[in-house]
């Protein structure tokens, strides 16, 4: 065919990659085939065998099975410096990778100040901020002690945590207990009332839910999150469904004679107008799911992916102990009334535990509602999670989309697979304000930063 005899017929247009070029052709009513690729990681390069010599995909097969076996129980409650091992006093466990007081960000800074006041360390804000300069306090992330705190994720020895058993493994997580949204000691707010709500939440909230739990027995979690996947949730920043669900387990246990009238009363109406009281049970059963496959030889599948608000970080099952970090990226956000990205702190908390465990922003098809509360749209919901499967070593077995005809979330972020595709794993979450004492100020998406991978895929393949 000659060159001539193309004119004056129609085009059709394959487009490789950029979005942009897609749709300036579609606006002129130019058929486009988008191919969805992107260029590999820098230095990416084929890693079959590890440098011990270990078939890879056989090793992550043997993680995914390892994770997704995984039955997270919640089986009771306790004192954070009675359960939690390793919590001593004076010590404040924080999300995200370690980090120093001099290097923390805004909202981490405000909790920390919250909580020494809390414990009583302090008699003021300024004297905790004065006591934590001074290095009167141990900082440790939550991840070293099998513990997760959403936003800044400080976690105090008087703060009543749950305990999550994963039944087929034995091993244990723990969380605190969900505060709810805007100007709580998560987000970096502190303030008498902040104190007042963690106060009632010691002494009312934790002493009823120990005794409903004694009563209901273990709660299976797993269950619950599966049937609320069903139901609208993603497991992050949607858990209205959980919710609803751990309260219909839960209510007829707080109408047991031990526990007052009253203090039922405002456990019941507490949970019921915080549609996140779920969240950190959501992040202890990835957690407990997550833990038993660390230390695989020769896995690159992530195990924690976890942000302090300065750094994000990653770890990898075979490489144990080691955490791969660059800065905390800016959220893409709604923003509350009055604040803008502007005000944001850069991404914060260990809640993106959801994500690498399989749920969170990778099973946003099961939840299009998100988008409402985080941006985007619901097309974008199907897009990511239908993307994250390029980057992930297999899918749930009880975790499923009924949007994708009830096909397994995406499980298991293999660092070769991120290196390769050049898809950085999708996070949806929460955002702080970027000085301390503020609070909560909107909510969005985020990427996970790509030098993470592309450190933890160098050590991986030379062996170091």
């Amino acid at each position: 065919m000659a060159i001539q005899d193309l004119f004056g017929k129609s085009l059709k247009a394959v487009n490789v990659g950029l979005e942009a070029f897609a749709a300036s052709l579609e606006t002129q009513a130019v058929d486009v085939i988008r191919v969805d690729w992107r260029p590999p990681l820098e230095n990416y390069k084929p890693l079959a065998c590890a440098p011990g010599g270990e078939d890879i995909d056989a090793v992550n097969a043997a993680a995914v099975t390892r994770i997704r076996s995984g039955r997270p129980l919640l089986v009771g409650m306790g004192v954070a410096r009675d359960v939690i091992p390793g919590l001593g006093e004076r010590m404040l466990l924080h999300a995200g990778p370690p980090i120093t007081w001099e290097r923390m960000c805004g909202p981490q800074r405000g909790a920390v100040m919250g909580a020494a006041v809390y414990e009583g360390w302090a008699k003021s804000y300024e004297e905790a901020a004065a006591m934590a300069a001074a290095g009167e306090f141990t900082f440790a992330p939550c991840h070293h002690h099998h513990t997760v705190g959403p936003m800044a994720g400080i976690v105090s020895p008087s703060m009543p945590v749950f305990i999550v058993r994963n039944e087929t493994h034995g091993n244990l997580a723990y969380s605190t207990q969900n505060e709810g949204l805007g100007r709580v000691l998560r987000y970096g707010a502190y303030s008498d009332e902040v104190l007042a709500r963690l106060k009632w939440m010691e002494t009312t909230l934790y002493p009823a839910l120990t005794a409903a739990l004694k009563a209901t027995g273990p709660i299976d979690l797993r269950s619950l999150i599966a049937q609320a996947l069903h139901m609208g949730d993603e497991g992050h920043n949607r858990n209205r469904a959980a919710t609803s669900l751990l309260i219909r387990q839960l209510a007829p246990a707080l109408l047991q004679p031990r526990i007052t009238k009253a203090a039922a009363e405002e456990v019941l109406r507490f949970i019921d107008g915080n549609d996140h009281f779920f969240l950190n049970l959501s992040m202890a059963a990835m957690k407990a799911m997550l833990e038993p496959a660390e230390g695989l030889a020769g896995c690159t599948l992530v195990t924690t992916m976890a942000r302090n608000g300065t750094d994000f970080g990653i770890r990898v099952a075979g490489l144990p102990g080691r955490w791969f970090t660059a800065p905390a990226p800016i959220v893409q956000g709604l923003w509350l009334p009055g604040f803008s990205e502007k005000d944001a702190n850069p991404d914060i908390g260990d809640s993106a535990i959801t994500e690498t465990g399989g749920i969170g922003g990778f099973a946003m098809a099961a939840a299009p509602a998100i988008v409402r509360f985080v941006g985007g749209t619901a097309a974008l919901a199907l897009e990511v999670t239908q993307e994250m499967y390029q980057i992930t070593a297999g899918e749930h077995e009880f975790f499923t989309v009924p949007a994708l005809d009830f096909r397994g979330t995406p499980l298991g972020i293999d660092v070769r697979k991120v290196m390769q595709t050049g898809i950085l794993p999708f996070i949806n979450t929460g955002i702080a304000h970027k000085e301390p004492g503020v609070g909560m100020v909107g909510a969005g998406l985020v990427r996970a930063p790509r030098e993470c991978f592309e450190e933890a895929f160098r050590q991986m393949a030379n062996g170091e």
